[in-house]
């Protein structure tokens, strides 16, 4: 297996998560291919959303299924909001080990090319127009992610500052309620803006 791509201790916290394929009567035997191994169809997708390459594209190895597998389980699973519950999980252990810093998170964003389009894309005014997406994120003091939008790449950053602290999760881990809110925001001119200082102040 790749090294990097899926480490024993993550797979450890995913794979209860993954819906396990369905047990066929063991008194009748089935012609075809054995299920593929979840931990196969992972390191896939991993391989895939890190190196960019086209899903048609994955390498057939003893490592990876088709990618046409991968891409199926990959909106499959996160139809059924996997990969959300995870983030969560991950989330609730860094407050118990009371590594997420609250006192300040930043927001920022970064644009991307989209030249097969889609429902999210837009032209892109710093590529010459050309069809992209933006990622916004926010982050704790400390850049770990605590949410993420997708917009068009023509989309201004301030419009998705209360969007995002909105697609905060509650973050568990300690005693007491649940944590959402960081005591102060901070990012470039692209988010300053006086009305939006407002309904944050109203947000505490």
């Amino acid at each position: 297996m790749p090294a990097g791509l899926l480490s024993d201790d993550l797979w450890k916290r995913l794979e209860p998560m993954l819906p396990k394929p369905r047990r066929k009567n063991r008194h009748v035997q089935f012609a075809g291919r054995k299920p593929t191994e979840l931990r196969r169809i992972v390191n896939g997708i991993l391989f895939v959303l890190q190196t960019g390459v086209p899903w048609r594209s994955l390498p057939a190895t003893t490592d990876f299924p088709s990618g046409y597998t991968c891409r199926r389980r990959l909106r499959r699973w996160q139809k059924a909001g996997i990969w959300q519950r995870l983030f969560e999980n991950l989330l609730a252990e860094l407050q118990r080990a009371h590594q997420i810093d609250w006192y300040r998170a930043s927001v920022d964003s970064a644009s991307l090319r989209a030249p097969s389009g889609g429902a999210k894309t837009g032209p892109n005014p710093t590529d010459r127009r050309k069809l992209g997406c933006k990622h916004h994120l926010l982050t704790d003091a400390h850049g770990i992610l605590l949410a993420t939008t997708l917009t068009s790449a023509n989309r201004h950053d301030v419009t998705q500052l209360l969007p995002l602290l909105d697609k905060v999760p509650p973050v568990r881990g300690k005693r007491g309620a649940p944590r959402r809110r960081p005591q102060r925001v901070q990012g470039d001119r692209a988010f300053d803006s006086e009305p939006h200082r407002r309904q944050l102040k109203k947000r505490g």
